[in-house]
């Protein structure tokens, strides 16, 4: 794990003025620091039209006439979009892409980092998608997204494989659309196709597939489920197998179906669904009566409803806890193993597990200023604006990216503290 070789010793460290950035340039956009939080960049305008990006103290001397979507890698480099010349590319650390295209969005990196694609627009107005400077061999009129693989070697696309004419609305009742994988389109084509993911190992692809008017179905690899609903959401692979989880629509309302076949009782509404890492446990948003929301784990929904919103759950490393935003009465809060935050907040990011599971970090605002709260307690600081909290490798430190009086500053402070 990266964050072992991270400084967890150093209190603070004051790493930039963003005050006096913003001083100094026409336009800063994208603040954003580095997982480490030893570095924090930004896309600067330092004249009229023309943008690069500085990090920490270091501006790159490259000028272009766009810039957007900054990320940092896992080595603190800086990665972004870049316009110049009519033509865009992606920028690492200063050198850019030999490949360079009409139009380039949907930066995406893969959970280690080391893998960069993009969705591209060529100069025959085709798209497809860049993976680590190699674009798709096949491009197609329309390449709507972009997914990778979890190891960051393949990657996929909802894609339409034939043009629509001017004027020709009987087109949208074709089956026009289909998922290229590495550039390859399936054989089937549907009315329409969304909510493409991959297995844990990136050998198998399912996504949501509209077969027939009001008739909807998984697809696995191209094969169609045996059996239509009148809706589904989002498929989702049980983690080390090639089964697949999503949620479908019955004359008996909602439920969750593996490989077509329904699992749970039925619902008003599920979706949002997640495995535990080891794949033992299943939990699902769901609703049992009009604007009554909250999680069911293995088909139980907790006890505890909520009026307005619950958002996706989040398991614990070692599967055995759940943490999940929740929107009651117009205020957030956070529920963990059906347990409610006596605290509520203006807003709520997504929740933060220590190591152990034993601790649930999130960053909230009230009242205008930005805290971080652990196990429902909220910090004595209030920050301008802060990042998400990040645990120490043994759970008792958290790192606190944050803006306090217009400065950035990367903190480490002790669980105890807060």
């Amino acid at each position: 794990m990266a964050e072992k070789e991270w400084d967890w010793s150093s209190k603070e460290k004051l790493v930039a003025d963003i005050n006096e950035w913003k001083s100094q340039y026409i336009d800063l956009r994208e603040l954003t620091p580095s997982p480490d939080g030893e570095k924090i960049g930004a896309i600067i305008q330092p004249e009229k039209r023309k943008f690069t990006f500085r990090v920490n103290d270091e501006v790159w001397d490259e000028l272009f006439e766009r810039m957007y979507s900054f990320k940092f890698n896992l080595e603190n480099q800086p990665i972004v979009l870049a316009y110049r010349d009519f033509e865009w590319s992606v920028v690492v650390d200063k050198e850019m892409w030999e490949e360079k295209f009409d139009m380039a969005w949907n930066l995406t990196l893969s959970p280690d980092t080391k893998s960069i694609a993009v969705n591209i627009r060529t100069g025959e107005m085709t798209s497809g998608v860049c993976l680590n400077g190699v674009a798709w061999e096949n491009t197609f009129p329309e390449a709507r997204d972009l997914i990778m693989s979890p190891d960051g070697k393949r990657t996929a696309s909802h894609v339409q494989v034939r043009p629509r004419k001017e004027l020709d609305i009987h087109w949208f009742f074709q089956k026009n659309y289909t998922v290229a994988v590495d550039g390859q389109a399936w054989n089937d084509t549907y009315l329409n196709v969304w909510g493409c993911t991959f297995s844990d190992d990136g050998q198998h692809v399912a996504t949501v597939a509209m077969t027939d008017m009001s008739e909807y179905t998984i697809a696995v690899n191209g094969k169609l489920w045996d059996k239509v609903f009148g809706a589904c959401w989002e498929p989702v692979f049980k983690p080390k197998s090639f089964d697949v989880v999503a949620p479908v629509q019955t004359p008996k309302g909602w439920t969750l179906a593996m490989n077509g076949n329904p699992i749970w009782d039925s619902f008003i509404q599920v979706w949002r669904q997640r495995f535990s890492p080891d794949g033992r446990r299943l939990a699902a948003v769901v609703a049992t009566e009009v604007g009554k929301w909250t999680v069911a784990v293995d088909g139980t929904p907790w006890k505890n409803f909520f009026n307005q919103m619950v958002l996706t759950p989040h398991f614990s490393p070692d599967g055995r806890s759940i943490a999940v935003v929740v929107k009651h009465n117009n205020r957030y809060t956070v529920v963990v193993d059906d347990i409610v935050w006596n605290e509520t907040f203006d807003l709520v990011w997504d929740p933060q597990f220590s190591p152990a599971g034993d601790k649930v970090a999130v960053r909230v605002e009230k009242n205008g200023k930005y805290f971080i709260a652990v196990n429902g307690k909220v910090g004595k600081k209030g920050y301008e604006w802060l990042w998400d909290p990040q645990f120490s490798p043994d759970g008792t430190k958290i790192l606190v990216r944050c803006i306090d009086g217009g400065k950035y500053f990367r903190r480490i402070i002790s669980v105890n503290e807060i």
